[in-house]
């Protein structure tokens, strides 16, 4: 096993440890969706992709939002605080140097994106919200915070990224139709 996989596998652990249910699934999906986005995505949109969200997965350390007022703050912090953590993880894997620092850069940028790299991660997590965490947010957060949290992750998404969402089906009524007012008031 090389040094690439060797830092998956470690990340896949952490995640999995994670008090939020959906992480390890989102984490995964967040890969697949760069790989379907951009096939031959290289190692460090790959780890990007895994370790967007570690963050989350580590209650020690992990960024609340319950401590900040605006919320963008409070995803900048996340990001942040998530590529220290890869960062340390991709040294003790002994990640080249230079993979190490641009999968940390991306994870660091997620939220926001601004380059093609960034902005097809930030694409990639979006539509992974809507594929695999909105159900269960919607579960422990009720309707009116999952809409306003999804209208935030709707707004971000590229052109290309609010089609694939749009098409995004459910099997559970309120779902479609918190999804179709996400759509509708995200425009007006």
């Amino acid at each position: 096993m090389d040094n690439i996989d060797r830092a998956k596998q470690k990340i896949r652990a952490v995640i999995a440890g994670s008090e939020v249910p959906e992480d390890p699934r989102h984490a995964d999906n967040t890969l697949e969706w760069i790989l379907r986005l951009q096939p031959d995505a290289g190692d460090t949109l790959q780890l990007a992709a895994l370790a967007h969200d570690i963050d989350r997965a580590i209650e020690e350390v992990k960024v609340r939002r319950a401590d900040f007022d605006d919320y963008d703050a409070f995803k900048a912090a996340h990001a942040r605080n998530g590529a220290e953590i890869l960062r340390r993880m991709l040294n003790a894997c002994e990640v080249a140097q230079d993979i190490l620092d641009e999968a940390c850069r991306l994870v660091k940028v997620h939220e926001v994106g601004g380059d093609p790299s960034s902005d097809l991660l930030k694409d990639a997590d979006s539509i992974s919200y809507f594929d695999v965490n909105l159900p269960l947010y919607y579960q422990r957060e009720g309707w009116a915070e999952t809409k306003r949290r999804s209208m935030w992750g709707y707004r971000r998404l590229s052109t290309r990224a609010r089609l694939i969402v749009e098409n995004i089906s459910y099997g559970d009524e309120a779902m479609i139709r918190l999804l179709h007012e996400v759509i509708r008031d995200s425009v007006q």
